[in-house]
């Protein structure tokens, strides 16, 4: 494939209906590199956390450091030039406590990562992860734990009460937070037995303004925008330097960014269409966008509830006070998440055609499905109110 047929030189319009030029690439060959990273991090390494690379998750990453009083490597506006990063992958890394990033649905390959190349005895933490079902991840954490000394796992996500049995079981110190009320960095903050320094307290707070959708801090846009865009090494040492307020180098990459951000954001509001549902207003839409922000767009606008439906075949669902049920919704699509936000990927995309047509309907038949799943979600509890 020609890379400038799915470049940043693409109009607005076009970008907003396509995923990023990464969806495209052959995950054979991302996993390769991921592995080899991973092995030369973790030789000599004396903690690894395998965390989801967003602004919490990597807020846990800081704490860890700091709880190791792992060596601090500071960056400045060059860390986020494009071939910065680049390079930065190939040179080893200088930290004890080494992080393997891992989306939800990649948990059991941080873990595999861990048990093939991590030294006997070494800590490991896993950060802002819930697996859906243990049998997921069962195999690959049995042999990480077979070569950690310790396995400790924090999250702030709804979990299946037979999965975090079985999870303690396999002799893992889970501890989950409220996720009403605390975001993981917070539940990491309270679990380590270490005196930090207030700056971290302060990053936990801004972090959780963003991870529950609070938004009573401007800060927390800032950090989530940065922890989207910047290498995840970078976030975590930023953070561990400046805390919740970002340097003027930061922010100015931040700015130069949202220009972009801003117009995916008006192609996503312009495709939004309103449902009356149970009860309940759902806005739902289409695009390569910030769900955050067009999801209080939504709301805004009158939405009980919003749908972010991603041109990679994932979604986002976000709540409102009204409607507190989205990990309900998201659960039957074989996703998770919080009361007020979610996600999921309907399985209806399995092969280049369907996707095809999912590109060029803006998202229908996964549109159709999640509102299918928000009409049962509702029709559940109205049958069990009427019971009751």
């Amino acid at each position: 494939m020609y890379e400038d047929l799915v470049s940043a030189d693409l109009s607005i319009a076009r970008k907003s209906v396509l995923p990023g030029t990464g969806f495209f690439l052959p995950d054979d060959r991302d996993d390769d590199a991921a592995d080899e990273r991973a092995k030369a991090e973790l030789e000599g390494a004396e903690a690894a956390v395998v965390a989801d690379p967003d602004a919490d998750g990597l807020a846990c990453v800081a704490l860890i450091r700091e709880t190791y009083d792992d060596v601090r490597v500071v960056p400045d506006a060059s860390a986020v030039d494009s071939d910065a990063e680049d390079a930065s992958e190939d040179e080893p890394s200088p930290h004890r406590v080494v992080l393997l990033p891992a989306a939800p649905h990649e948990i059991e390959d941080g873990l595999e990562r861990v048990a093939d190349y991590a030294p006997e005895g070494i800590d490991l933490f896993v950060c802002d992860l819930a697996p859906d079902r243990f049998g997921y991840v069962a195999s690959e954490l049995a042999a990480a734990s077979e070569v950690a000394s310790s396995v400790r796992w924090f999250d702030h996500h709804q979990w299946d009460e037979d999965v975090a049995h079985s999870v303690r079981s396999a002799g893992v110190d889970l501890v989950v937070g409220d996720s009403d009320e605390e975001c993981t960095a917070d539940v990491v903050y309270r679990s380590l037995e270490t005196e930090f320094d207030p700056l971290y307290e302060e990053l936990a707070a801004v972090t959780r303004d963003h991870d529950l959708w609070l938004r009573e801090d401007p800060r927390s846009d800032d950090l989530a925008d940065f922890a989207y865009w910047s290498a995840p090494a970078v976030y975590v040492e930023t953070v561990r330097e400046y805390g919740a307020d970002l340097p003027e180098w930061a922010e100015a990459y931040l700015t130069e960014r949202r220009v972009e951000k801003e117009a995916l954001i008006e192609q996503a509001l312009g495709r939004t269409e309103m449902r009356e549902i149970g009860g309940y207003t759902v806005g739902i839409t289409y695009g390569r966008c910030s769900q955050n922000e067009v999801a209080e767009a939504m709301r805004e606008q009158g939405a009980d509830a919003s749908v972010i439906v991603k041109p990679a075949g994932s979604a986002s669902i976000r709540g409102t006070d009204a409607f507190q049920r989205c990990h309900e919704v998201a659960g039957r699509l074989g996703g998770g998440g919080h009361p007020k936000a979610a996600g999921c990927k309907p399985d209806v995309l399995h092969d280049v055609l369907d996707y095809a047509y999912h590109w060029t309907t803006r998202g229908a038949v996964t549109r159709q499905v999640i509102l299918e799943a928000f009409a049962a979600v509702c029709e559940e509890h109205e049958d069990s109110a009427e019971t009751a």
